[in-house]
């Protein structure tokens, strides 16, 4: 099982909202993009394509995907720690010889 964080980063918590975002919009189009090419390549009459404003169902396919992306990203802040910053190895560069 899974631990969860008690207190993530916020910035990481708002960039993983963006990107969800961004990423349910990109998932969107393209199940718009492939359903409409088959919507009019085989003459049938699904109600979806990109014009989600017009379109009750694109509009909730739209809503699913942005949800279900910034829940995936939200989860992973959850989950996964931040990397640690490591100091790099200082050498010694001073030559005795």
């Amino acid at each position: 099982m899974t631990k969860i964080r008690q207190t993530p980063d916020p910035l990481r918590l708002a960039s993983a909202v963006l990107l969800g975002g961004m990423v349910g919009v990109i998932l969107f189009l393209l199940v718009a993009l492939i359903l409409g090419f088959f919507n009019d390549s085989m003459g049938m009459n699904i109600p979806l394509h990109l014009m989600a404003l017009e379109n009750v169902t694109s509009l909730v396919l739209l809503v699913i995907f942005i949800g279900a992306g910034i829940g995936w990203f939200v989860h992973l802040v959850l989950v996964i720690p931040p990397t640690e910053a490591v100091e790099p190895d200082v050498a010694d560069e001073s030559d005795d010889d």
